[in-house]
């Protein structure tokens, strides 16, 4: 335990919370050290996560953040955005890293925040001036390895980039993206609310935010960063699904009408080829949530349609799950990649089937 990097977990008993220590108890670099929270105090992590019962003898404190964060050597924050930023405030100059799973810093524009998120940031200095890393490793993965301060990528944000990624990359992603993405009740957080009660989730269909989500601007600034047109704009209609886990988006885009599937396919094969997570669907069905649900891996894909005047219409598939690639276990693998190892540990095996 003494050569192990010495981590913290500041809010732990949300499901992002109980993600990140089931992966980081079996760490072979890593001895968690604290757990905090605002709620539960004094209970043991498996008396709150049913599925660690018996894992670890940890219990739930409630600390200041600098105690929290004290003798650690990183912090993985897993709290709402706004309280995120205060406690980022307070340890900042503590000298720990920082793995931050709320929307707090990954936009660079403080406007934007303000707009999306409903109130002014309280460090816009720190989105100017690129304190922190946006951790999406198949974007970012150099900057990752030598960044301190990680803002781990939102799900919906995720989910939509990397359908996208491939045209963007390709120079193909230049006007009106229409996204419509469904997602499961665990992204709604572990406290029950109406919209995720299970007799109205179960058997519903329902969208809420739409054209107005706070990942749009996460997700054109992280596309525009691949490569698509400034002037690229995106219309989100984000569905509450009946599913536990998972994300399924589907995007519609039109590009030259000169493009061809074997362009496409090319352009997939050369964003993904070396990607260890990233599994391009093809040979007769697309991307599928099922494929991913509790892993770290993200199903994507593409089809495109016939000639309509000047263009083509692309539509691109992506699927993952909203808890790990979409949340825990995408800081993870940034984590990982910032400390040097190899990015899939803990993260490595597929999810279930059925």
């Amino acid at each position: 335990m003494a050569n192990k990097v010495k981590a913290v977990l500041i809010g732990g008993t949300g499901y992002g919370g109980s993600e990140i220590l089931r992966r980081l108890l079996f760490h072979p670099h890593v001895e968690v050290v604290r757990i905090t929270s605002v709620d539960n105090i004094g209970k043991k992590v498996g008396d709150v996560h049913f599925n660690l019962a018996g894992l670890s003898e940890l219990t739930f404190q409630e600390l200041p953040p600098v105690q929290a964060v004290a003798g650690a050597d990183v912090a993985f924050l897993a709290m709402p955005h706004k309280a995120t930023a205060k406690v980022v405030m307070d340890i900042l100059d503590s000298g720990v890293r920082i793995v931050d799973l709320s929307g707090d810093f990954r936009l660079e524009d403080a406007a934007a925040y303000a707009k999306y998120y409903g109130a002014e940031h309280p460090a816009p200095h720190l989105l100017t001036t690129k304190a922190f890393t946006y951790g999406l490793p198949e974007l970012n993965r150099e900057a990752i390895r030598k960044a301190r301060y990680i803002a781990s990528p939102g799900c919906f944000a995720t989910t939509i980039t990397l359908g996208l990624m491939p045209l963007a990359r390709a120079g193909l992603l230049s006007g009106a993206i229409h996204t419509v993405a469904a997602t499961g009740s665990s992204g709604s957080g572990a406290n029950p609310q109406i919209t995720t009660h299970h007799p109205l989730r179960a058997a519903n269909l329902r969208t809420y935010k739409p054209l107005e989500h706070q990942h749009v601007p996460e997700i054109l600034q992280t596309l525009r960063a691949a490569g698509a047109h400034a002037q690229t704009s995106l219309e989100f209609v984000p569905v509450s699904a009946p599913l536990p886990r998972g994300i399924f988006a589907t995007s519609f885009v039109d590009v030259p009408a000169a493009t061809t599937p074997e362009q496409l396919t090319q352009a997939w094969k050369d964003t993904y080829a070396n990607e260890p997570f990233i599994r391009i669907i093809s040979g007769g069905r697309q991307p599928e949530v099922v494929g991913v649900a509790g892993s770290n891996y993200v199903e994507v894909g593409f089809t495109l349609g016939p000639v309509t005047g000047a263009t083509r219409r692309v539509v691109c598939f992506s699927a993952l799950d909203n808890l790990v690639k979409g949340g825990a276990g995408q800081s993870i693998q940034s984590f990982n990649v910032m400390m040097g190892w190899d990015e899939r540990l803990t993260l490595a095996e597929p999810g279930l089937w059925p």
